[in-house]
């Protein structure tokens, strides 16, 4: 019997996304400048206020109330109507130094001998739904606020977009687990208040429909593109009024849209937040390298669907386990438990190797605090950073190097494929 299955997205100028922005620009910053920093920070942002805290050990000094108002202004908090401005808000930073017993756990003189920046289990999912192998609901709940900021920053049509929405996509599946069809979109945007002739919110579900949906479409691969239909259900600003929004309208907290951060609700998630981290912390690092096992897998044809996942105690360089689960798509004669053994041995997953592996130890961090750190392209970008001294570092890095599928041929190898 068929059924219906739901992921939603929020956008870069949600509350807890900019809270995200802000701690991952703290990160790329304290590692541009020293690559071996040791950071876990977070932010609060409310009305007119941002709050930054944690601990961090590095060799420099950042002006953090200017790296906090750049991310700000970036995303487009820059009118005093929105109570939350780059400008004025004001900014307080209770950031102290890394506790020694977690550093005595972690390094090593052997650089490979690096230990867990924590305990904690990761998953990586993926799967062929679509051609970023990622679930086909999440993946349209992420296009349609990508394309909202597009519109809202070329200024052209749409001019009432504020930076704050979110958006929310069901799918129907049918039995053999294939997506059939869209059934319901939701968006939700913040917006200017220009109710003068009472058709506000009528104004703005046509733009959604005949602006804002057909630019996603467009843009989709031409098997996502069948699933729209002409029985959508849409769900445009339901409450009927969004016109207060971002930290004014709710408070923000890093890492609290983890399920935002990876597969919409699809697969699983160890508990653990990616922003604010360094890669030593492996909430994240193994994070990304079991979607890099996930995708691989997938793409080289062992399976249609896989969950991977590895876990750590802390101060400890080898991993607990590392589990797969194929969901019974499994196109190689083997069980899960013989794939895991195969995946063990082509996948160094001691945190010192994910690390050199996928370049982690660059400012790259950034660019996956909003919309997703999984199924995102990675590109070869040029990035430039000033410390609290004045110091400009211009870096070229690769980013998301976890979606790479760099490691078909040898899986395919490995599995006689």
């Amino acid at each position: 019997m068929p059924y219906l299955f739901t992921s939603e997205s929020v956008s870069e100028g949600h509350p807890d996304k900019i809270a995200d922005q802000i701690s991952d620009s703290l990160v790329d910053h304290f590692i541009a400048f020293d690559a071996h920093s040791k950071v876990a920070c977070e932010t609060l942002v409310t009305t007119g206020q941002v709050i930054l805290a944690g601990e961090v050990r590095s060799q420099t000094y950042l002006d953090l109330q200017n790296i906090a108002r750049d991310v700000i202004r970036r995303i487009g908090y820059t009118q005093s109507a929105y109570m939350f401005e780059a400008n004025s808000c004001g900014i307080l930073s209770a950031i102290h130094e890394q506790s020694p017993d977690i550093a005595m756990g972690v390094e090593r003189a052997n650089p490979e001998d690096q230990g867990a920046g924590d305990q904690g289990m990761m998953f990586g999912y993926a799967t062929n739904e679509t051609e970023n192998y990622m679930p086909v609901a999440l993946d349209l709940a992420h296009r349609i606020l990508q394309e909202l900021a597009v519109i809202r920053r070329e200024g052209k049509v749409m001019t009432y977009l504020r930076p704050d929405s979110k958006s929310q996509v069901t799918i129907e599946y049918a039995d053999d687990h294939q997506p059939t069809r869209i059934d319901s979109i939701v968006v939700s945007t913040q917006h200017d208040d220009f109710d003068t002739d009472g058709n506000m919110l009528a104004h703005i579900r046509a733009d959604v429909l005949n602006i804002l949906i057909p630019r996603v479409r467009e843009k989709c691969q031409p098997k996502v593109q069948a699933l729209f239909n002409d029985n959508i259900t849409y769900h445009i600003n339901p409450t009927g009024k969004f016109v207060i929004g971002g930290p004014h309208g709710d408070s923000g907290l890093t890492g609290r849209k983890i399920i935002v951060d990876t597969y919409g609700g699809k697969g699983a998630h160890g508990g653990g937040a990616f922003s604010g981290k360094d890669p030593s912390k492996v909430d994240r690092s193994g994070a990304y390298a079991t979607r890099h096992i996930a995708k691989n897998l997938v793409a080289a044809g062992v399976c249609g669907e896989v969950l991977v996942q590895v876990s750590y105690a802390i101060g400890v360089a080898k991993p607990t386990n590392i589990y797969i689960n194929t969901n019974g798509t499994a196109k190689v004669k083997m069980t899960d438990g013989e794939i895991a053994k195969v995946v063990e041995k082509l996948f160094d997953m001691r945190p010192y190797a994910i690390e050199q592996r996928l370049k982690l130890r660059n400012p790259i961090y950034s660019d996956t605090a909003a919309y997703g750190h999984m199924g995102r392209t990675p590109e070869v970008k040029t990035v430039t950073f000033t410390n609290g001294s004045g110091e400009t570092k211009t870096i070229e890095v690769e980013t998301f190097t976890w979606e790479k599928l760099d490691m078909v041929g040898k899986v395919k190898e490995a599995f006689g494929i």
